[in-house]
């Protein structure tokens, strides 16, 4: 292991709330040893940033790593060429163009769609009733697996997103994340016949520039893992971050401020991916702090996305800042690939869509908010009303 501090933490305190805990590392141990989590843990936004982008030293190929075990040897477990390989043949399906042009017509219809349904003058749990499923339907479109039920896919992602933070070894929690995999291996052989030419989702893309096909499996199941949770949090996140800060609604609603910059700050505020692990490719030093090879170490996002050196008040939520130095969505060569996804989804589609067709949205006081997570964070339920559902513009 690393010659990094020791520091010992309350690992269900860490979940429920870990920017405490990231705040004191960051001022006294920025580069700390935690036994409960088996890992040293680089916090300040410097330290991450630097070395996400030496892939030689730190090092996505994990072999051994839950992710590599649990959901097959996709892009986000290589370096090199071998990553470039396999992310060149994913970005035609999400990259910007893309998505203007093609997924976000289905994004709208998506949107729109759910808010059909819903009744007026009643509480809802956002997430439950538009977040998971408007997250999944547009999911369901841009991988390609239009067949199977949006409930299977907010299942599946969640199973395999809690089977590789599953650091504690829960036999559970893997079995459930295999169970995940082999439903989602079963859903790519159900479309694999009906694929036509010039298909746009990821499964027909990477299919059509010769993938193996293990490799087509690991890349939907890691589009899934983050695909479906992530953008859900942060949805459902950006929506109750403004509801209760009506003051800064009110820029968005008048157009001083714009609804991607209200997203942008959120990702920094709770970031919904809190961490990446990476592998300790050869010997290292940072901060007097040596590394050898094959030691583990988590570049921890969401503390690089508080860190005081960057984001004034950092632990508040305040779209008029600048967030354009978080480090959401990653950094160097496995800066996520679906960035422009979650975008679109977010700010272009479901945020200005939700706010303008139910008028007077608020959120109901009787029912708390809850948060969870560290890896991996957000939002649990969000509990609102409404006076009406307004027709489609």
């Amino acid at each position: 292991m690393s010659t990094a501090p020791h520091i010992d933490i309350d690992v269900a305190a860490f979940w429920n709330d870990p920017y405490p805990t990231l705040a004191a590392l960051r001022k006294e141990a920025p580069i700390a040893y935690v036994p409960q989590l088996g890992s040293t843990l680089l916090c300040r936004r410097d330290d991450i940033s630097v070395s996400e982008k030496q892939i030689d030293v730190f090092s996505s190929d994990q072999p051994n790593g839950l992710m590599t075990r649990l959901m097959g040897y996709n892009m986000m477990r290589k370096d090199g060429a071998a990553h470039s390989v396999e992310r060149n043949a994913f970005f035609p399906a999400v990259s910007p163009r893309t998505v203007k042009n093609h997924w976000s017509l289905q994004f709208q219809a998506h949107a729109d769609r759910l808010i059909d349904t819903l009744p007026s003058s009643v509480t809802m749990d956002f997430i439950a009733d538009f977040a998971l499923p408007f997250s999944a339907e547009c999911l369901k479109s841009v991988t390609g697996l239009t067949k199977m039920r949006y409930q299977d896919m907010n299942a599946w992602s969640q199973a395999m997103i809690d089977g590789i933070a599953n650091y504690v070894g829960d036999p559970k929690v893997e079995a459930r994340c295999h169970e995940a995999t082999a439903g989602i291996d079963a859903a790519i052989d159900d479309m694999l016949p009906s694929l036509e030419a010039d298909d746009k989702s990821l499964l027909g893309v990477m299919v059509a520039s010769g993938m193996p096909m293990d490799g087509v499996r690991a890349n939907i199941k890691l589009a899934i893992s983050g695909g479906q949770n992530e953008p859900r949090k942060a949805l459902a996140g950006t929506l109750w971050a403004l509801l209760t800060h009506p003051e800064q609604l009110d820029l968005v609603r008048a157009g001083a401020v714009s609804y991607l910059q209200a997203f942008e700050e959120f990702a920094r505020w709770i970031s919904p991916i809190g961490m990446s692990p990476r592998r300790i490719a050869r010997p290292w030093t940072i901060r007097d702090v040596d590394f050898e090879p094959d030691d583990r170490a988590f570049l921890m996002f969401g503390s690089g996305n508080r860190d005081e050196q960057y984001f004034a008040g950092a632990d508040r939520f305040d779209i008029r800042r600048d967030a354009s130095k978080s480090i959401a969505f990653g950094a160097g060569p496995h800066f996520c690939a679906g960035a422009w996804v979650s975008r679109a989804m977010i700010a272009n589609i479901a945020l200005p869509t939700v706010l303008a067709r139910l008028p007077n949205l608020r959120v109901v006081t009787d029912a708390p908010v809850e948060i969870g997570g560290w890896a991996f964070r957000g939002l649990l339920n969000l509990p609102l009303a409404w006076d009406a559902v307004l027709p489609r513009a």
